[in-house]
């Protein structure tokens, strides 16, 4: 439980650009007294669009997309009408389900540029990914080859959100994948139930080694 009068405006550096803490600071700040500085913040598309919002109901922050946020504190916010971003987690999973299912899917509202790093591996492993107007379309015709080395990274790097699907499709596609997870510690949890369908993972440490195998059984 956190109580005080009033919140006052300071230089804050986080030691690792945590998408949390970054959009809970600057929702604090925006109604803070005085300037509140945000370095080595997190640059993900959703830090913008948190940025859009809050600027929408009289917030006054600039810098998100970089690794420098400012935000002047306002004395009230009002209300507005707003559209968040499409969920880009949620499109890359219908993309990577996809891509395992042999599938053709468009997904309305994505976009490719969000999700670059995850369109980049599925292309080089074989799948057909790319912008339209309005939306994503996926195309996998074959079994994909593996996507030899995933590591997840703060954006743009590859979402550790992504990493559990990833994994899936790497267990049935040809060759060997490693993936490193230097984000999430828990995000292994799936290996022991990915196993019992026939799986083969091996994990040491943030590191798993998936030799892909022809298809899955249930569990």
């Amino acid at each position: 439980i956190c109580t005080c009068k009033q919140l006052i405006g300071n230089e804050v550096y986080l030691d690792y650009p945590s998408v949390g803490a970054t959009e809970n600071i600057m929702m604090a700040a925006s109604l803070a007294e005085g300037t509140t500085i945000i370095s080595n913040a997190a640059k993900e598309p959703e830090i913008i669009d948190l940025q859009n919002f809050i600027n929408a109901m009289g917030g006054r922050i600039t810098g998100a997309g970089t690794s420098q946020i400012v935000i002047n504190g306002v004395k009230e916010l009002h209300g507005t009408k707003y559209t968040p971003m499409s969920d880009r987690i949620v499109a890359g999973t219908f993309m990577i389900a996809a891509a395992a299912t042999k599938g053709d899917i468009f997904i309305k509202n994505a976009s490719v540029d969000y999700i670059s790093c995850l369109a980049g591996k599925l292309r080089e492993s074989g799948c057909q990914v790319f912008q339209e107007n309005n939306g994503v379309r996926v195309i996998s015709k074959n079994r994909l080859s593996s996507s030899h080395v995933i590591e997840t990274m703060p954006y743009p790097g590859f979402p550790t959100d992504l990493q559990s699907p990833m994994m899936s499709l790497q267990a049935i596609s040809k060759g060997t994948c490693v993936i490193v997870e230097n984000v999430f510690e828990n995000r292994f949890r799936l290996v022991g139930e990915l196993k019992k369908m026939g799986a083969d993972i091996t994990v040491k440490d943030r590191m798993a080694i998936i030799r892909g195998v022809n298809k899955l059984h249930g569990a």
